[in-house]
């Protein structure tokens, strides 16, 4: 009878599809949220290529584990504008995913902390294939039967 009582008022949200959710969680139109999801992930892919490229000059390591990280926090931010920020830290802290995005925030925070306050280069580069892996392990998590 509730169920009935919430269809006839219009509040029954547990119908809505996906694509409802999802333009209901932002006040961007589903066009532009997809748009800047885009220009974010592109940017982060282009920043991480770049880092790569950087590691080849005298002191590239540093501008590569900046370059590096800037890229992947602009990928993972990108994902804010298709779920919204809100949905998007409650889905990365959910109980199934919660030891992969711990992991992953503790790499890219070592990374940095490797090359601007301790100087160590070689912990700095293994810090960003953590962070790869870290990145990879918390992709993964999003994909069922995956991890």
């Amino acid at each position: 009878m509730e169920k009935l009582r919430r269809v006839l008022s219009g509040q029954d949200d547990e119908e809505q599809g996906l694509t409802a959710q999802v333009l209901d969680a932002s006040t961007l139109s589903f066009s532009t949220r997809v748009k800047w999801f885009a220009i974010c992930f592109i940017a982060g892919v282009v920043c991480s290529i770049l880092g790569t490229g950087l590691l080849w000059l005298p002191k590239g390591i540093k501008l590569f584990a900046v370059f590096y990280t800037l890229g992947n926090i602009s990928a993972l931010a990108s994902t804010c504008f298709l779920m919204g920020p809100l949905k998007q830290l409650k889905t990365m802290f959910e109980p199934k995913r919660l030891v992969a995005t711990v992991v992953m925030l503790l790499c890219l925070l070592l990374t940095l902390c490797a090359v601007f306050w301790w100087n160590k280069k070689g912990l700095a580069l293994l810090f960003c294939i953590l962070q790869f892996l870290a990145m990879t392990w918390y992709s993964l998590s999003y994909i069922p039967f995956a991890r």
